[in-house]
């Protein structure tokens, strides 16, 4: 809709326009301020040039009027031209707002936490905006592929083999362990040891030589637990690339850095010339023991990536991965390619309350809030939608007790009761959503109609939300909406009236957005509450 006026707006007037939604619908549908930016050119007053380009529209059933309003040209949508669009949105299904195929490949990596254990609701906070930016990307016609980075090599992976030989120590050949300052804990690693001890005996627990061999047999299990805690809540990956198995081109990447003079070693180790790039200091890429560092890893996964040849790269990252940002985009551009066509998103923490106080840690994971429980206490849906009511930058703060309420303190109970609400007025009156498709809306009062336009609306609120990858902006739309589905139920006697019908293509209309909208962010709209 929005683009569609814009588009005609500025064939009128033969000059781009921006175009707005005034606060006061009663004011008009849009308004632009083009006036204003042409008043140096025409040397005019704007107010003057508002009132001149007024008279460049000629009568269209696009707008039923036009005005200039104190340099600001002002535009109400007709009645024809909004039901036109309703049949079109109705008749598109769960297509509406669907956008052709763009000429645009992005690659989306998201999550990628160590394969050390469970998923907490940090991991899940990017989880969900990563999997809701991908299924809105798609719609709008781009071409998305989501990556799980596994990052299965280095510390990590001997710590994990560690904790697997401690749980297997204490729980299962019951002997006295003295426990180091850190290492893994839970109950999945007791279940991990009891396996391992199943197939190979006490005396592994015992041999350090074989800890890695344990680190990649636990690997493989914590894996298959966390993607299939992310199945639970709706998510799924269309790629899994493994940390491991990319070090075996370190040598022909080191070289490529060693080559174009990127790299130096100092006090025995290998070091990225990172300042050059805004870095606030060099960063270490091999030890004096010859390792690679986790950077090392970071730069072959990032020349794997641009290798593949997409047009734009999105990383979700946990907020403490601030730091990295610099020193990768320093060697993206050592490494030939464009580093600004890697957008990094960084995801804040999240605070549970339950009755107002902090929620408890569980026992499985042994000291994270495990996102597993959460989806088990309030559901899926209830997850999903809380987590994108703010931007994924900011933090986050929660009361699962809110999410169980049967009112308008729980957004995702209000949206559904919203849909569910229509659905039931349809039953009641005998009528199915096809059977309003072709209503006019001729002679259909204001509140009808701004319930209507603010239907159509789907289309620019999924843009703005996609290219500012602030799922926000369709959450607060979602509950706007459902808002005043409620008040023009509230206020408008429906089923019986000489305006059923015509009200009931409106509401029709409105589920759909509804529908669609949270399919977008991976939650099934409920017909009955």
């Amino acid at each position: 809709m929005q683009n569609r006026v814009k588009n005609y707006i500025e064939k009128v007037l033969d000059t781009s326009v921006v175009l707005e939604k005034p606060k006061d619908i009663s004011l008009g549908h849009f308004a632009t301020p083009v006036a204003f930016s042409l008043a140096k050119e025409l040397r005019k007053s704007p107010m003057i040039i508002a009132d001149d380009l007024v008279k460049k529209f000629d009568d269209n059933s696009m707008f039923e009027k036009i005005e200039a309003v104190k340099g600001f040209i002002n535009f109400k949508l007709s009645n024809s031209f909004l039901e036109e669009l309703s049949k079109e949105a109705l008749l598109a299904g769960n297509d509406f707002a669907k956008e052709n195929s763009k000429d645009e490949k992005i690659l989306l990596e998201y999550v990628s936490a160590n394969p050390t254990g469970p998923l907490h609701i940090g991991h899940a906070r990017g989880a969900v905006l990563g999997d809701s930016i991908a299924r809105v990307g798609k719609h709008l016609g781009f071409d998305i592929v989501t990556e799980y980075y596994v990052n299965d090599a280095g510390a990590q992976m001997d710590m994990l083999g560690l904790s697997v030989s401690l749980a297997g120590r204490e729980f299962v050949l019951n002997e006295e362990v003295e426990y180091p300052e850190t290492y893994y804990r839970g109950d999945y690693l007791i279940d991990i040891a009891k396996k391992v001890f199943e197939l190979h005996g006490a005396d592994i627990f015992h041999d350090e030589s074989r800890f890695r061999e344990m680190a990649i047999f636990a690997k493989d299990i914590v894996l298959t637990i966390i993607t299939d805690d992310l199945k639970d809540a709706g998510i799924e990956f269309d790629n899994f690339v493994s940390e491991a198995s990319l070090y075996d081109a370190w040598s022909d990447t080191k070289a490529v850095l060693l080559d174009n003079g990127s790299l130096y070693t100092k006090d025995e180790k290998l070091y990225l010339k990172s300042t050059l790039h805004g870095d606030d200091s060099d960063r270490v890429v091999v030890r004096e023991n010859g390792i690679p560092t986790y950077l090392a890893g970071d730069i072959i996964y990032h020349k794997d990536k641009f290798d593949r040849g997409y047009d734009h790269y999105i990383n979700i990252w946990g907020a403490d991965h601030h730091g990295y940002i610099k020193r990768v985009h320093a060697a993206i551009e050592f490494l030939g390619n464009d580093s600004k066509k890697l957008e990094i998103l960084l995801s804040q923490m999240v605070q549970l309350l339950k009755g107002g106080e902090p929620y408890k840690m569980s026992k499985r994971a042994g000291n994270v809030i495990l996102m597993s429980d959460v989806v088990e206490e309030v559901g899926a849906d209830a997850l999903r939608f809380i987590f994108l009511t703010k931007k994924s930058d900011t933090h986050l703060e929660f009361d699962l007790d809110m999410l169980k309420n049967q009112d308008s303190s729980n957004p995702i109970f209000y949206i559904n009761y919203a849909y569910a609400r229509i659905n039931q007025i349809f039953k009641k009156a005998e009528k199915s959503f096809d059977d309003v498709v072709d209503i006019s809306y001729e002679n259909l009062n204001q509140d009808a109609l701004n319930l209507v336009y603010e239907s159509l609306l789907l289309p620019s609120v999924l843009n703005e939300a996609f290219s500012k990858r602030d799922m926000q902006k369709i959450t607060d739309y979602l509950y706007s909406l459902a808002s005043s589905i409620h008040r023009f139920y509230n206020e408008h006697k429906i089923v019986g009236t000489d305006e059923e019908r015509q009200y009931l293509k409106v509401l029709s209309l409105s589920a759909q957005t509804i529908r669609v909208c949270l399919n977008l962010l991976g939650i099934k709209a409920k017909e009955i509450m």
